[in-house]
């Protein structure tokens, strides 16, 4: 078992971070290859291998020991579990976890930064930070990355910029995305208008883990579609910009509903919570939407004596992967639906179990 999988939450989640009670986290992922090499989908297994040696070369560099200790995991030999687990937690990618040949993630002891290899692109550097720093995050990132290419030659166009196996992250290879928790914009009925203007702007709106993932328990994450054309620093502004003002609407919609619909808003939120202590089935969905309600009360101080971040473990401890992983067997739905409960039980209401 590696020791990356034996915890839900990275500790990176466990601290502090503006607006967090809106925004979960700020990420930045940097998209490079090295010049000279086929990418990952075209390299031969000797060569995503050279690429891998070559890589985690860096790893001897005395600035990156500044910045903190990493690891290079390969993934290689994991369980198909433990690589669900790290899909969870965001340190990895659905594509890397499936498909990738030598594929690795290089972890720092945080969990902060993950630097996939050999995924899509040779190298996908992430930074992920608590609540809205997207612009602390992008110092790091920019540190890392540029750590990099003083040692790998990367992928290079005077014109074009960085090179990458997807079109859509040709220039600067940037994607700095916003996870947001936005229930009161959803219940006063204002995220479709406000999701028009987002994409308007240039920005694209997706689930919980990323491009193709549905959306559940109003956790939205917000990334800038276009890499070509402008600075790292102009695509950062333009989401913070933004980022900004949907803050600001989701608190004006929270105090809103405070104001004209506090009992029936209390209620709702008591109800979920009730029956995350007593259910004896529960699936991901409704447990999605539960402990949105849940996170809300407590953000509002309408239930007292929860940490939020209790609730950030439980959404990653009650995924599929992570609840197989946490029984130590493959489970089927209907024993995840029942696991899952169990969980929320023995977490929220231990009298209760």
């Amino acid at each position: 078992m590696s020791r990356y999988t034996e915890h839900a939450v990275s500790s990176w989640m466990q601290a502090d971070g503006p607006d967090s009670d809106i925004v979960i986290s700020s990420r930045i992922r940097i998209a490079r290859n090295v010049s000279n090499e086929p990418f990952p989908m075209l390299a031969t297994n000797q060569q995503s291998e050279e690429v891998l040696n070559r890589v985690a070369s860096v790893l001897k560099d005395e600035e990156l020991k500044v910045i903190g200790d990493f690891d290079l995991v390969p993934l290689t030999g994991m369980s198909e579990l433990e690589k669900r687990v790290l899909v969870e937690k965001h340190l990895i990618s659905p594509n890397l976890a499936n498909e990738a040949r030598n594929g690795a993630v290089i972890l720092s002891g945080n969990e902060a930064v993950s630097i996939m290899v050999n995924e899509e692109d040779h190298l996908r550097i992430q930074v992920l930070y608590p609540g809205f720093q997207l612009k602390e995050a992008w110092d790091v990132a920019g540190r890392i990355d540029d750590i990099f290419e003083s040692v790998v030659d990367y992928a290079y166009d005077e014109k074009h910029g960085y090179l990458t196996s997807c079109p859509t992250n040709v220039g600067t290879g940037i994607r700095a995305s916003v996870m947001m928790h936005l229930p009161a914009l959803v219940m006063t009925q204002q995220m479709n208008r406000i999701l028009q203007a987002i994409q308007q702007v240039g920005l694209a709106v997706r689930g919980l883990y990323g491009e193709g993932s549905e959306v559940m328990g109003n956790i939205f994450q917000i990334s800038n579609q276009i890499t070509l054309g402008q600075t790292e620093e102009e695509i950062i502004d333009n989401l913070h910009g933004v980022a900004r003002q949907i803050i600001e609407h989701e608190k004006a919609a929270r105090q809103k509903l405070l104001n004209e619909s506090r009992a029936k808003l209390t209620d709702r939120i008591r109800r979920s919570f009730g029956i995350l202590c007593y259910a004896e089935i529960m699936d991901s969905k409704e447990a999605a939407q539960r402990l949105s309600d849940v996170r809300l009360g407590i953000d509002l101080g309408l239930i007292e004596g929860l940490s939020p971040k209790v609730m950030n473990e439980l959404l990653v401890m009650t995924q599929p992967g992570y609840l197989q992983h946490h029984y130590g067997r493959p489970l089927s739905p209907d024993e995840r639906d029942a696991h899952r409960a169990k969980l929320f039980r023995e977490r929220l209401n231990p009298s209760g179990r």
